[in-house]
């Protein structure tokens, strides 16, 4: 009998015990011509979750980040979105992809009364008046990005008339050209509609048409605004500038900024794009985070801006899962977002959500690429 109870406790210590999970979803493209935003955003919700699990997790529980594959296509992010809210297990979307699959993802979310956070778009369909309970942004809108590339080429000396644009042609280069518009609006321009308009297909490079109808314009354009991802927007900045070689090229976040570097190459020089994160090198405390969690949980992968989003989102994310309370639901967490007010996460302004307020940061840093790197734009000397 005594060996029994020898053994029984000897078996009793060596039990593994199971640490709690908290389960998350990232619904973006793995795959397709938007692959590396999806891959972006997950390495930056990855990496922080690591982080604060080497760290001991929340409160004792540790963070795990399931992704779906969606192609950058409508009808597969529904899909997969149906598959996340009907997990029990998944208790919040996390750094989604793109308007047009948001478009389609959002009443899913509202109706299974399930989170929807962070999503990598700025359109307005995730910013309603009164805002969607389950709809929380992380990031600047691009009525605030193409609002500081209106006010900037103002500044530059470019006026209203001389501005074209070129976007896809669905949701999302809707939403940023409406931005466009009604900043242009706020200047007092009430001729947007006779701007020059290139469009082109979501999932295609074919810009050659976009291209034309910028290029019989009445006016030749000192600046073409481009709502876009990387491939098509660097197709048509490479054959623009054979045409119109003076014009400055302007692009929203969503392009991916480290993609369309890589793209363009020795042509990247000069061209513009709007940033809703710091600088990659800022002396900011989180985005030093940011540069020392990759070396630590992500083999050392080089710093981009998509996944310093990713990690900021994330980061933002916990700070909400904290206030959620042990063992939180899905309507906890939702709770201790709205909950947290403003939040200082090491940026150089603190971040704010409310009931009311469901959109975290409202902050724009326009770069410019300089001999392969981004530097914050300066405007007033654009043209010299």
């Amino acid at each position: 009998m005594r060996r029994f109870w020898i053994a029984l406790l000897v078996s009793m210590v060596w039990v593994p015990v199971a640490q709690a999970e908290l389960n998350f979803a990232i619904v973006a493209p793995d795959t397709g011509a938007a692959a590396s935003l999806g891959q972006g955003m997950k390495k930056g919700i990855d990496t922080y979750f690591a982080e604060v699990n080497a760290a001991g997790g929340v409160n004792g529980e540790t963070l795990s980040l399931t992704a779906f594959d969606d192609r950058y296509d409508p009808l597969s992010a529904a899909r997969h979105t149906r598959e996340v809210v009907n997990n029990d297990d998944i208790l919040a979307a996390i750094g989604n992809v793109g308007t047009p699959t948001a478009t389609v993802t959002i009443p899913i979310h509202n109706e299974a009364e399930t989170l929807l956070y962070g999503a990598f778009t700025g359109a307005g369909v995730l910013r309603q008046s009164p805002p969607d309970r389950y709809v929380i942004n992380y990031r600047a809108s691009y009525v605030q990005e193409t609002a500081a590339m209106v006010n900037g080429l103002m500044e530059a000396g470019i006026e209203p008339e001389e501005i074209a644009f070129f976007t896809q042609n669905d949701s999302f280069g809707d939403a940023g050209y409406n931005g466009a518009k009604q900043a242009l609006e706020a200047q007092g321009f009430t001729g947007i509609q006779n701007l020059a308009h290139g469009r082109f297909s979501r999932g295609t490079r074919n810009v050659h048409q976009g291209l034309a109808t910028i290029l019989q314009a009445a006016e030749t354009p000192k600046a073409v605004i481009i709502v876009g991802t990387y491939g098509p927007a660097a197709d048509f900045i490479r054959e623009a500038r054979q045409d119109i070689p003076d014009a400055v090229f302007l692009n929203v976040s969503f392009v991916g900024s480290q993609a369309l570097l890589n793209e363009l190459g020795d042509q990247a020089d000069g061209v513009i794009v709007t940033q809703v994160v710091p600088p990659l090198d800022a002396d900011l405390p989180a985005v030093e985070a940011y540069r020392q969690a990759l070396d630590e949980h992500a083999n050392g992968s080089e710093p981009d801006f998509v996944s310093l989003e990713g990690y900021l989102a994330a980061k933002l994310f916990v700070e909400g899962v904290k206030a959620a309370g042990d063992s939180p639901d899905r309507e906890a967490i939702v709770d201790g977002l709205l909950g947290l007010g403003e939040v200082d996460i090491g940026l150089e302004e603190p971040l704010h959500l409310g009931p009311n307020d469901h959109q975290a940061s409202d902050s724009v840093w326009p770069t410019i690429i300089d001999d392969g790197k981004f530097e914050l734009v300066e405007w007033s000397t654009l043209l010299r």
